[in-house]
């Protein structure tokens, strides 16, 4: 039995046993992970999806986190230009093995994608980039070390703020939020 799963964008024919390198996805070595995303099952009785089959899974393990090999990239112009560049770039890939094909009867549970940027509204959270000095580059380290709002920055004390290794937290911020986290 085979079957076809997409995932990062490309789709892949796979049999249980198989190895594949596929784009990075957020999981760590060992762990088990199960694609959703199943365009065909392929063997005594094939079904084509449409455009996916209903209640089918691929579960696989995650063997490494690994890098591609270099490509390289290397323009040169001629006649009276004469120069030269080089690009070069590594993708980053994860090596999994195909544990088991289920045809039927799987779980609703998506395989984990590549780190994306969190929302910038989240339920709850305020825009913390209104403090005077915190940019979006601060705001996503706070959000990152679990300060989501005007309160929680209010709420900390100067050994709360010397805790917090992520971003330095001043003490007018603590102010701002303060008056902020009023109205």
């Amino acid at each position: 039995m085979f079957a076809v799963l997409k995932t990062g964008g490309k789709q892949y024919k796979v049999q249980a046993g198989d190895i594949l390198r596929i784009e990075k996805l957020a999981a760590d070595a060992g762990e088990t992970i199960q694609f959703d995303e199943i365009l065909m099952l392929g063997g005594d009785a094939p079904v084509v999806g449409a455009p996916l089959v209903d209640g089918a899974a691929v579960k696989a393990e995650v063997i490494d986190q690994i890098k591609g090999e270099k490509l390289i990239h290397f323009v040169k112009r001629r006649r009276k230009h004469s120069s030269k560049r080089t690009k070069g770039h590594r993708q980053k890939l994860t090596l999994i093995k195909i544990t088991e094909i289920l045809a039927s009867g799987a779980t609703k549970a998506a395989a984990k994608a590549a780190p994306k940027a969190a929302p910038a509204a989240a339920a709850g959270a305020d825009d913390l980039t209104q403090l005077t000095g915190v940019g979006p580059a601060a705001a996503k380290k706070l959000n990152e070390a679990g300060l989501t709002s005007f309160a929680q920055i209010a709420a900390l004390s100067e050994d709360d703020i010397a805790g917090i290794d992520a971003v330095k937290v001043k003490p007018e911020w603590v102010a701002q939020a303060k008056d902020l986290a009023k109205g």
